[in-house]
């Protein structure tokens, strides 16, 4: 954080002297000074120490989500988990049982609910990121602090809804028999890297809706073509061969079925892993850039 203290320019106190022709002279600076809080300047980085400075405030703002999204409720967390559960009983009706969609032969409920969940971890998360700052608008145009928080927060927000979630996940996966193997320890680094491109897209979306309010509209449909585009509800066996490469540069590809991959058994396709890696991290560092560089006029929009 760094200060820069110029001069006030506001006029005296009493009426200036009177010029030739009856104009008022120019009033005279004052000798006040003005103090402008700015954030270092790291060249549009991420300063890791400032983010570690405000971490209690990081704490207040995940504790604020949580209670505002479920006061006023009858069901409370059960939310969560009703979400991907309704969609999973769907799309196995509509989908494994008359449309016959293949599952790499996993009972397709288990299958489904386990690309649901991840994905309702990623779109929720973009989604409220993409409002989080013109909703705390009130926070930003009074004190300083660093932007990136906002978003963050929801994130973790988010990752707390899915731990919840996964509960039923876990009672899918002993009511199949389907037994755990060492592959499960994958999973949570395949959650991060999840939340780290939910992260990601939301720094994006989050600056951009503070200048073009349209970006909240056009959001979701863009998310829902997305989910799609990705092997949440059918598997990535079904692209043609030649087209695999092209497809795995989806990153959610490799993280929706490197996930499969550790909770059935199934062998990991290190390969489409390691794209999604690479995708992610060149995503995040773009977005956390563009975001820096954003964040001192956004209480300018708001």
């Amino acid at each position: 954080m760094r200060e820069e203290v110029g001069l006030f320019t506001s006029a005296p106190e009493g009426p200036s002297a009177p010029r030739p022709g009856g104009d008022r002279a120019a009033p005279a600076a004052s000798d006040d000074p003005l103090i402008r809080i700015r954030a270092s300047d790291s060249g549009g980085l991420i300063d890791p120490g400032e983010l570690w400075a405000h971490r209690e405030l990081c704490y207040l703002l995940i504790w604020r989500d949580l209670k505002v999204r479920y006061k006023q409720t009858v069901l409370g967390p059960a939310w969560v988990v009703l979400q991907p559960a309704a969609m999973t009983l769907v799309f196995t009706v509509f989908l494994g049982m008359l449309g016959r969609i293949p599952s790499d032969g996993v009972p397709y409920a288990p299958f489904a609910y386990a690309g649901l969940l991840l994905w309702t971890l990623l779109s929720n998360a973009v989604s409220s990121s993409a409002h989080s700052l013109v909703g705390s608008a009130p926070l930003i145009t009074k004190i300083y602090f660093p932007r990136l928080l906002v978003p963050l927060a929801t994130v973790a927000v988010r990752l707390v809804d899915f731990a919840v979630a996964s509960v039923l996940l876990l009672v899918l996966l002993l009511a199949y028999g389907i037994a755990p193997t060492w592959g499960l320890l994958v999973f949570p680094a395949l959650v991060l890297e999840l939340a780290l491109l939910a992260l990601a897209l939301g720094l994006w979306s989050a600056a951009l809706n503070v200048k073009y309010r349209d970006v909240g509209t056009l959001l979701p449909v863009a998310l829902q073509f997305w989910m799609f585009a990705s092997p949440v509800v059918y598997p990535a066996s079904l692209v043609p061969e030649k087209w695999r490469w092209l497809y795995a540069l989806n990153p959610l590809v490799g993280i929706i079925e490197g996930a499969r991959a550790s909770l059935f058994g199934r062998a990991f396709d290190w390969g489409s892993i390691a794209a999604s890696v690479v995708v992610t991290l060149l995503l995040t560092a773009c977005a956390a850039y563009s975001f820096r560089r954003a964040e001192e006029s956004f209480a300018d929009f708001i």
